[in-house]
């Protein structure tokens, strides 16, 4: 693929691989999903008799540019679809590696079935070149399975440092317990994470062939700090990484950061002087996926304003709307400080970019799936994201994508007083109406929630309708719903749409995040330094960002097919992936 500037650039980003996302992401308007051209337009009078696209450049200026919708009036900023394929390419790596092995005779009726299905293969020793070895319990052909691997010393205790890396253990402690040195830490956590992507591959490549119906999935972000690497910089790394959840079985689909450690920053930014790629509109540039220096010194001048904490729920969804339209770019949310500073090693990808792949990775992995519901956070990049991979699901009514927001700033009082007296509303409800009287909790809420659709509040820029959710828990004690795919074509009666509502949560991805903060002591919470000044200072996190990313794939394993919940069922399980529980062993068995 040629990848170098054209000499004059076109209209708007072309498309790359089939990539192509700029276009008006208003689900209500009948550009949506419908890229603008990328030749110029004419102008003038005639100009839309003459089969002209009905969008405009705006502010095509040296550093952003956005698409005018002159349809609807939307505004999205335009953005590079080579960088959205270099994402997508780095996040899907792992499923693109060689397929796992099966038996080898072509009229054994395992020959299509993979060395990781229980009961289908024998473990068979090793060969002398140290290569797992297998046989077929149909046939009774032996094979012999290798791999470029991690070479190991003392493999033995490979399992117990994969326990204590996801059971809190400090680095400090795990060296100590299994008398290693650092080195050797670092590369046992290198070989246990490539087992593990290795392992989750080889599951998740059949998802395109499992016949799952409903999907109802939550998406949030959630922000990594990094220490300092050196006395005389304090400033934190900020990483970024977004989750997928499904809300029934527990599966977490991915969990992507916005840092790629292959990449040399210095190669980056000397290819970006030779390209003359600073003069260049932001989407149109070779490097547009990576925060640059220069970014980097522009978000210091721009991020000078400070966000008051509010208590009230709508008024934190109003502030949310209002930073999105302060923002030149409406789907970055992401801002530099004075306090922050860029990776020392790799790049930091520009966190919308990151958010577009992973859900076209999503849109890969759930081909197959009948129909898909989004729980989104009240995020507008997000939102973008979701929208452009699932456009035509969405016009096809096989998905739907809801914001939801939940007030986590409230004490544990409030929250059971807020409990408390939804439960008395519910009580007094059901006696003053006779015709209730009969009805379950579960069927009085259904209720509760199709009347209060016809009291959906209009907030912010764009007039979205929330519903405030009146059955709070501890979890998300206050809670607002938006439905965002909303094509107004009236196709969903109100039981379905208060059934879509009901399911509105975003407890499946949040479990998870809380659940990392738990388990891992390298992404514990920050400790604040004497001197403040906004900085963190973490005491068993790591200083190479890698590390982040490494250890999010490695509990993702951990969390979906070895740790089992209360029905003796891990996620995987629950989602037809396995038959039980995975050990240990087995995924560091995996080649």
């Amino acid at each position: 693929m040629d990848t170098s500037p054209p000499k004059s650039a076109p209209r708007i980003p072309l498309a790359v691989s089939g990539i192509q996302v700029n276009f008006c992401k208003n689900p209500r308007c009948m550009n949506f999903g419908r890229p603008a051209s990328p030749d110029v337009q004419s102008c003038g009078r005639g100009a839309m008799d003459r089969n002209q696209d009905t969008y405009r450049i705006l502010g095509a200026s040296r550093k952003r540019t956005n698409l005018g919708c002159n349809l609807c009036g939307e505004t999205p900023p335009l953005k590079s679809n080579l960088a959205i394929s270099e994402e997508l390419i780095r996040l899907s790596r792992y499923l693109d590696t060689n397929q796992i092995p099966s038996c080898p005779a072509e009229s054994c009726s395992n020959h299509s079935v993979n060395i990781l299905v229980p009961k289908a293969y024998y473990s068979f020793g090793k060969t002398k070149s140290g290569s797992q070895r297998y046989r077929c319990r149909e046939c009774g052909v032996t094979f012999a399975v290798g791999g470029a691997t991690i070479r190991q010393k003392r493999p033995e205790i490979n399992e117990p440092v994969f326990k204590l890396l996801v059971n809190k253990m400090p680095m400090n402690r795990i060296m100590e317990v299994a008398g290693i040195s650092a080195s050797t830490l670092y590369g046992k956590i290198d070989f246990i994470h490539q087992r593990c992507l290795s392992f989750v591959a080889s599951h998740e490549r059949r998802f395109p062939d499992l016949p799952i119906r409903r999907l109802y999935l939550s998406v949030d972000r959630q922000d990594h700090m990094l220490n300092w690497k050196a006395a005389n910089d304090k400033r934190n790394v900020v990483l970024s990484a977004v989750g997928c959840a499904d809300n029934k079985t527990g599966y977490v689909f991915g969990i992507h950061v916005n840092y790629d450690a292959s990449l040399d920053a210095e190669r980056v930014e000397r290819e970006t002087l030779e390209l003359g790629d600073n003069s260049q509109r932001a989407p149109f540039r070779r490097h547009a996926r990576v925060w640059l220096a220069q970014d980097y010194m522009e978000s210091l001048r721009k991020n000078i304003k400070l966000k008051a904490a509010k208590r009230r729920l709508r008024d934190n969804i109003q502030d949310e709307y209002d930073d999105s339209v302060g923002r030149e770019d409406i789907e970055a949310s992401e801002a530099q400080t004075f306090e922050t500073g860029l990776p020392y090693a790799g790049m930091q990808v520009h966190s919308e970019y990151t958010m577009y792949a992973h859900f076209l990775l999503l849109k890969r992995l759930l081909g197959n799936v009948e129909k898909v519901r989004f729980f989104l956070d009240q995020d507008s990049g997000i939102r973008a994201a979701c929208l452009s991979a699932f456009w035509p699901e969405i016009l096809e009514k096989r998905c739907d994508a809801f914001y939801v927001r939940v007030n986590n700033r409230l004490t544990v009082n409030m929250k059971r007083r807020l409990k408390a007296d939804s439960n008395k509303e519910l009580d007094d409800f059901r006696a003053t109406n006779s015709a209730y009287a009969e009805l379950t909790d579960r069927e009085l809420r259904h209720v509760v929630i199709k009347e209060r659709l016809q009291e959906l509040v209009n907030i912010g820029k764009w007039n979205d309708r929330w519903l405030f959710y009146p059955f709070p828990d501890m979890s998300e004690p206050e809670k607002a719903i938006c439905w965002l795919t909303d094509l107004q074509d009236h196709s969903y009666d109100a039981d379905h749409m208060a059934w879509l509502y009901s399911k509105g949560t975003l407890h499946g991805i949040d479990r998870f995040f809380m659940q990392t903060r738990r388990r891992l002591s390298l992404l514990e919470r920050p400790i604040s330094t004497a001197s403040g000044e906004g900085r963190k200072w973490y005491g068993y996190n790591p200083y190479n960002p890698a590390m982040v990313g490494k250890m999010l794939d490695i509990f993702r394993v951990f969390y979906n097919y070895i740790e089992a919940g209360k029905d003796k069922m891990t996620p995987a399980m629950r989602m037809g992936l396995m038959s039980s529980p995975a050990a240990y062993t087995n995924v560091l068995e995996t080649t």
